[in-house]
């Protein structure tokens, strides 16, 4: 058995009861006019935080969702989308998608608003999506692709980014390690199935992300998930996981590298009005400017002491310098 049998078999009995070890890091609960939840979607809803951001919403989108679970996300991406087969939900476990179609079907009963062919459900693969060139403006997936080995996320990646328009977004919500784990839990394929021993830290993760095109980085938020205890995991000291939200922009990488925003800011305390940096970036005097790594790190090798740059927050909520 490989670890894709293990996580299949892991989901496929998933999808007929409730695993609540699974994925213990659960998003947010939306409170949005005229939305009802059923209850068995929250349940079977296995994450790691969410992929659903308010600002990258709007009607127009046609969404793709890959690993759909109970289509909690899928339901809350179709509450802004609200149109036939805007929001395409993929999954490879036959189980699991007749769980979403149940769901589906009841969300469509205690929401006026929603229709079940405003989701189309198609069985399919991550590494081989069903879907042509260029279909979607976003792509979506919560806690799926840190099971990957280095090689199939590659393939991943690649796959979400062929069906991307230029300019579209790739979200992603997925463990993340602060230093490398251990091989003899890499290897077991039940622990990686279970989203605790595929996680990757956090600068390998974003490399692989810019290696399959993704020019702009967003990480909205980080925080812990999991301990890879020495007692029960064999490790030689305690092992903290972090969940990290991330949203990937399809754009060309810059000659420079990618614009990476980790919730650093520069702020101008001068004598002037303003500071321009001669590089594009204009900062009025007391008035915070989120800016990327690149741009925080030139700043600061400035060396003015008119410029304040801070530290990453994880939690960048936009209007940046590029």
């Amino acid at each position: 058995m490989t670890y894709l049998d293990a996580a299949h078999t892991l989901y496929r009995d998933a999808a007929k009861s409730v695993q609540k070890s699974l994925c213990c890091a659960p998003g947010p609960r939306f409170q949005l006019p005229g939305l009802t939840v059923p209850a068995p979607r929250e349940e079977i809803n296995y994450g790691c935080g969410t992929t659903v951001h308010l600002q990258d919403l709007s009607p127009g989108l046609d969404v793709l969702y890959i690993g759909v679970g109970g289509g909690l996300e899928a339901l809350l991406f179709a509450y802004f989308t609200r149109r036939p087969r805007s929001v395409i939900a993929v999954d490879r476990v036959p189980e699991m998608l007749e769980v979403a179609r149940r769901n589906l079907a009841e969300a469509e009963r205690v929401n006026d608003w929603f229709r079940a062919e405003n989701g189309e459900l198609l069985e399919g693969d991550a590494l081989k999506l069903p879907l042509p060139e260029k279909r979607v403006d976003l792509v979506a997936q919560n806690c799926l692709f840190n099971i990957f080995t280095p090689e199939h996320l590659d393939v991943a990646l690649a796959e979400a980014a062929r069906v991307l328009k230029p300019g579209g977004r790739l979200v992603l919500s997925d463990p993340i390690c602060e230093r490398p784990i251990p091989e003899h839990l890499r290897a077991d394929e039940r622990l990686r199935a279970q989203c605790l021993s595929g996680a990757l830290p956090l600068e390998q993760y974003l490399d692989h992300v810019v290696r399959a095109g993704f020019g702009t980085i967003e990480i909205r938020s980080r925080r812990p998930y999991r301990v890879l205890d020495r007692r029960r995991f064999g490790t030689s000291e305690d092992l903290l996981l972090e969940s990290v939200e991330v949203v990937a922009v399809r754009r060309p990488v810059p000659d420079d590298g990618p614009c990476v925003f980790a919730g650093e800011s520069v702020l101008y305390i001068g004598d002037e009005e303003s500071f321009d940096d001669g590089r594009g970036h204009l900062v009025q005097r007391d008035v915070p400017l989120a800016v990327c790594r690149k741009t925080a790190g030139n700043l600061k090798r400035l060396g003015r002491a008119d410029l304040v740059v801070t530290q990453p927050t994880w939690h960048y909520a936009g209007g940046g310098c590029c």
